[in-house]
C-alpha cells in the first residue's frame, strides 16, 4: 500500500480545518501576497457597501508602521480595505499620491491620510467609538502628547541602534545598552503614573505607537545583542504591558513572531545573531485553533506553496532526468502530512517511504525533498502576511517533529 493513501486528501483536511477553525483569507491569485487577512468586522457592512477605510500597506506585513493603523482599525472594529504596496517597487501612482512615497498611507472617508500617527489621530476623530483616547480631558491631554512623543524621544533611534550597530569594541557596546536601559527606564516611569498595565488609564493609542517596535526589540534583543526585556526583573512594568497586551484579540490579528521578526533583521539588516533562536511557545503550538487555522491555510494555499517550493527550495536539483513528477508528487505528499499532522497529531513516521507496511521501503529522494520542503518552508512563512503569529508557531513546531522522522 502507498503511504500516500495513508494521509488525507486536499479537499478533506481543507474542509477538517475549516470545521475547527473560524480564520479565512481572501485569495489573491498571480499577487503578492497570495492571500489577505479579511478584516474582523467586514460583516457588519450592507451587501455591495464600500469600506470607510483604504489603507495602503506593504506587501509582506513587515512594518511597524503600518502594523499601527492595522492595529487601531481591528480595535475600533472599523471595515477597511487594504491596497498592497510593493516597497522595492513602488507603483508610479502611489508615489505621485502620497507626498513621502512611504507606507501606511490611509483613504478615509475618501480623504487622503499619510504617517502612521496622523491615520491613527484621524480615525479616532472619525470614528470616536470605542474610543482609544480617554475622555478625561486632562488624561485625554496627557495621551495625546504621548502620542506626539513615541516617535520624536529618541526611543526607537537609540534602540535600534544598540541592535542594529555593530560595535568597534566591549565598552562601545556597554555604553549603547545603558543609553538603551535608560530609555526603558523612562518607558517604566511612563507607565507607573497611572494604575493599570497600560500607558494611561486604558488601553489607546499611546500602547498602538509602541507595540511594533517593542515587540520586535523583546524578539530580536536576546538573538542578536543576548539581552531580554521580557522576564527582565528591571522591568516589571513593562513586562505587565506585554502581558496586558496579550489578552487583547486585535492584538493576535496584527502580531507577528519571533522567528519573522528575527529572520527580517538578518536579511533586511544583514545583522548576524550571536545566541540561539527563541524557543516556540508552546502553549500555542499546542492551541487547536492555532494548528487548525495553519492546516486550513497551507490546504487553501497548497498550490501556491508547491510551487514556490519547487522553484525556490532547491528540490529541482533532485529530479532524475528533469522529469519533476517524482518531485512534486513527493512535495505534496509532505505538505498533505504536515497539514493531517497539525490536525491528528498524526506523527508516525512515514514521510521517507514510497510504500507502507511491517516491510516498508525508503525512498531516500523522496525524503530527502520532504526534508527539503518542510525546512524551506519553515523559514519561508512570514506571520501575520501568511497567517496569524500563533498559527505560524504552530505550524513551525509541527515541521520541527515532522522533521525529526524524515529520516
Amino acid at each position: 500500500m502507498s503511504i500516500q493513501n495513508t494521509v488525507s486528501g486536499w479537499e478533506e483536511l481543507l474542509a477538517t480545518a475549516r470545521n475547527h477553525t473560524s480564520a479565512r483569507r481572501v485569495k489573491r491569485p498571480g499577487q503578492s501576497p497570495s492571500t489577505a487577512p479579511i478584516p474582523s468586522s467586514l460583516h457588519k457592512l450592507p451587501p455591495n457597501t464600500e469600506p470607510p477605510v483604504l489603507l495602503y500597506r506593504d506587501t509582506n506585513s513587515w512594518c511597524p508602521f503600518c502594523e499601527r493603523v492595522w492595529f487601531a482599525l481591528e480595535e475600533k472594529e472599523i471595515p477597511f480595505a487594504t491596497e498592497f504596496i510593493d516597497l522595492s517597487n513602488k507603483p508610479k501612482w502611489y508615489t505621485d499620491l502620497v507626498p513621502t512615497t512611504l507606507v501606511p498611507g490611509a483613504k478615509i472617508e475618501g480623504k487622503l491620510v499619510y504617517e502612521s500617527k496622523d491615520i491613527l489621530l484621524a480615525l479616532e476623530e472619525k470614528f470616536p467609538h470605542p474610543a482609544l483616547l480617554p475622555e478625561n480631558p486632562e488624561e485625554n491631554a496627557v495621551a495625546r502628547q504621548l502620542v506626539e512623543e513615541a516617535d520624536t524621544n529618541g526611543f526607537r533611534s537609540i534602540a535600534f541602534k544598540f541592535l542594529r550597530e555593530a560595535p568597534v569594541d566591549v565598552d562601545e557596546l556597554a555604553k549603547l545598552q545603558a543609553e538603551f536601559e535608560a530609555q526603558l527606564d523612562e518607558l517604566e516611569q511612563t507607565l507607573a503614573k497611572y494604575p493599570g498595565p497600560y500607558f494611561v488609564s486604558t488601553f489607546s493609542l499611546v500602547d498602538i505607537m509602541y507595540s511594533p517596535h517593542l515587540d520586535r526589540l523583546a524578539a530580536n534583543l536576546p538573538v542578536y545583542r543576548g539581552y531580554h526585556i521580557k522576564g527582565n526583573p528591571r522591568f516589571p512594568r513593562i513586562n505587565a504591558w506585554f502581558n496586558a497586551l496579550n489578552q487583547r484579540p486585535a492584538y493576535h490579528r496584527v502580531k507577528s513572531d519571533n522567528i519573522t521578526n528575527n529572520l527580517l533583521l538578518r536579511r533586511r539588516w544583514g545583522v548576524e545573531p550571536i545566541g540561539n533562536p527563541l524557543p516556540l511557545d508552546v502553549a500555542d503550538s499546542e492551541k487547536i485553533q492555532y494548528r487548525a487555522e495553519a492546516a486550513e491555510r497551507l490546504s487553501d494555499n497548497r498550490e501556491v506553496a508547491i510551487a514556490d517550493i519547487i522553484k525556490n527550495s532547491g528540490v529541482q536539483a533532485l529530479a532524475a532526468d528533469g522529469d519533476f513528477t517524482t518531485v512534486k508528487e513527493a512535495v505534496d505528499f509532505h505538505l498533505r502530512q504536515l497539514a493531517d499532522y497539525l490536525l491528528h497529531g498524526n506523527g508516525e513516521t512515514l514521510a521517507g517511504g514510497r510504500t507502507g507496511g511491517k516491510n516498508s521501503t525508503v525512498d531516500p529522494i523522496f525524503a530527502a525533498v520532504g526534508a527539503i520542503a518542510f525546512a524551506y518552508l519553515r523559514n519561508r512563512i512570514c506571520a501575520p502576511r501568511d497567517m496569524s503569529a500563533g498559527a505560524a508557531t504552530a505550524f513551525r513546531a509541527a515541521i520541527d517533529k515532522l522533521l525529526a522522522s524524515v529520516y
